[in-house]
């Protein structure tokens, strides 16, 4: 793997990477994300899925959302560290784990969701687009 933009679990286990640019990434506050990151809120890079390669085995937990898509949740078997996601919606594109990058500055988020359900102790940053809840595809500042 020579990619450009590598990550994995805490143990070493799962290891990814992803040969091309990023489309989006943002934060999410719904309460999904929030119990899956242990946190306020999850934050996530799409990349595309042809251009990411995984090695290691990881186990999925499929939860629907509130579009009714299928959330498969990515994480490590041995150390329990989430990874990556998938959603049924929208099959060309990884959402990658910030948390979960080798290059945490590889993030570069550019909107908050779900900001209507932030706790009040995990501050929405202002200075990027926020949206109460999921918006429209075509609402978005960006495709996701």
């Amino acid at each position: 793997m020579n990619g450009s933009i590598t990550g994995g679990c805490l143990c070493g286990a799962v290891r990814y990477e992803c040969a091309a640019e990023p489309v989006a990434a943002g934060h999410c506050h719904c309460e999904d994300c929030r119990r899956t990151s242990g946190t306020g809120h999850g934050s996530h890079m799409a990349v595309p899925a042809a251009a990411f390669a995984l090695s290691g085995e990881v186990k999925t937990f499929d939860k629907p959302a509130d579009s009714g898509n299928v959330v498969g949740r990515a994480f490590c078997p041995t150390c329990g560290a989430a990874v990556y996601s998938v959603n049924s919606g929208n099959k060309d594109l990884v959402f990658l784990r910030a948390s979960s990058l080798n290059d945490l500055e590889a993030f570069k988020p550019q909107l908050v969701v779900y900001a209507a359900k932030a706790a009040s102790w995990d501050l929405v940053d202002s200075s990027l687009p926020a949206f109460e809840a999921m918006p429209p595809k075509e609402e978005r500042p960006i495709d996701i």
